[in-house]
């Protein structure tokens, strides 16, 4: 008799555990039985329904709490996946429904089914429930959110789009619009040079003549003479200057014998006015190779403004220009031994500026690298000319 007094007892204070364990649990939890019949739920379970505890306790659950979808469309027995769950013997968990309060109004839920077992037998379930409209309402606000910042994305994007496309249209323009200076500004070059050697050549080169008579006829007056010889002196600089300017202007050798000739013209020229040492490699392959008129003048240009860069800022001594060919392309690189310079990421002087627009123009890709006191090395690459 006491052995079972003691029995009831330890039963009891199992029982009280499992009611505090119950209660003290932060979300809803009932037990069915095999027909459906709610055999216990907690208080923060019977809450969520808007019931007491004893109201529940008997109650078929599927009918009181989870008989219709959200749509408010019934829902079966048979389909009920708490249903099926422990009617095979298995586990799941859900949130993508609804269970319905004692006042009518659904809330979105997540439960979880276990079955509960008497050795093989499945007698019933346990089911773990708990209000989730705060997460549904968060995740509705996320994919609100997540909508918005993907149509503003598209939004920019389509504008980024539209901006790179005018800015590509711009820069193309900005291109042809430099190709043509260029081609306006070679155009007139050529014009004013005709024009200085037609006139301004033809008038010194008579003058040259006249003074040369009448030097041979003043045999017997010193003093003119040396007035003579003074004019004659005068006259041969400014033919010299003349030519320097006409050959600035546009050098004839290059209209006549082509770009290589007219750059060792260049070179010689730079190296006698200026004392600065200059050399020039051109292999064979190189000087059969023609660039085209356009293509030619720009390459000329491109030179000329390096060596007067070098003599106006590098305190060179030698710089050297030289041509090679690989594979098709054509690269042409000058170098001195000047004292280097910092070089900007983007080019702004105007001198730097030219020589990058002129390669363009002819499809070409110019480089420069310099560091302090180790020179400047100035690099033009043109992709598929060489034959």
């Amino acid at each position: 008799m006491f052995a079972n007094l003691h029995h009831l007892s330890h039963h009891a204070a199992w029982r009280r555990q499992l009611e505090m364990l119950l209660e003290s649990a932060g979300e809803g939890i009932y037990g069915i039985d095999l027909a459906g019949r709610c055999i216990f739920i907690n208080r923060v379970g019977a809450e969520l329904l808007g019931y007491e505890p004893d109201e529940v306790l008997g109650r078929q659950m599927h009918y009181l709490i989870h008989h219709s979808h959200g749509n408010g469309a019934r829902m079966p027995v048979e389909d009920c996946r708490i249903f099926k769950a422990f009617k095979q013997g298995s586990s799941c968990r859900v949130e993508d429904e609804v269970l319905w309060r004692r006042d009518g109004s659904p809330f979105p839920a997540e439960y979880a089914s276990y079955p509960i077992r008497n050795g093989d037998d499945v007698v019933g379930a346990v089911v773990t429930f708990t209000d989730i409209t705060e997460r549904k309402r968060t995740e509705a606000a996320l994919r609100a959110a997540r909508a918005e910042l993907e149509r503003r994305v598209v939004e920019r994007t389509a504008e980024l789009s539209a901006a790179h496309v005018q800015l590509s249209q711009a820069h193309d323009g900005l291109l042809r619009l430099s190709a043509h200076l260029n081609a306006v500004r070679e155009e007139e070059r050529a014009h004013i040079a005709r024009e200085i050697h037609d006139d301004l050549g033809a008038s010194l080169t008579a003058m040259q003549l006249e003074l040369n008579w009448l030097r041979q006829r003043l045999t017997d007056d010193p003093l003119m003479r040396r007035h003579i010889d003074a004019a004659l002196e005068i006259g041969g600089g400014a033919m010299d200057a003349l030519r320097r300017i006409l050959n600035d202007l546009r050098p004839g050798v290059l209209d006549h014998l082509g770009l290589w000739a007219a750059l060792e013209s260049l070179l010689e020229e730079t190296e006698a006015r200026s004392g600065l040492r200059c050399s020039f490699i051109c292999p064979g392959e190189v000087e059969r190779c023609r660039l085209g008129r356009d293509a030619e003048i720009a390459v000329y240009r491109i030179v000329q403004e390096v060596l007067t860069n070098t003599q106006r800022h590098a305190e060179a001594r030698r710089v050297c220009l030289s041509t090679e060919a690989q594979d098709r392309d054509l690269l042409i690189e000058m170098s001195d031994d000047g004292r280097g310079m910092r070089l900007p990421a983007q080019p702004i002087s105007f001198g730097l500026l030219g020589m990058h627009e002129r390669a363009r123009a002819i499809g070409g890709e110019l480089s420069i690298a310099s560091h302090l006191g180790e020179g400047t090395r100035v690099s033009l690459r043109l992709r598929g000319v060489v034959a």
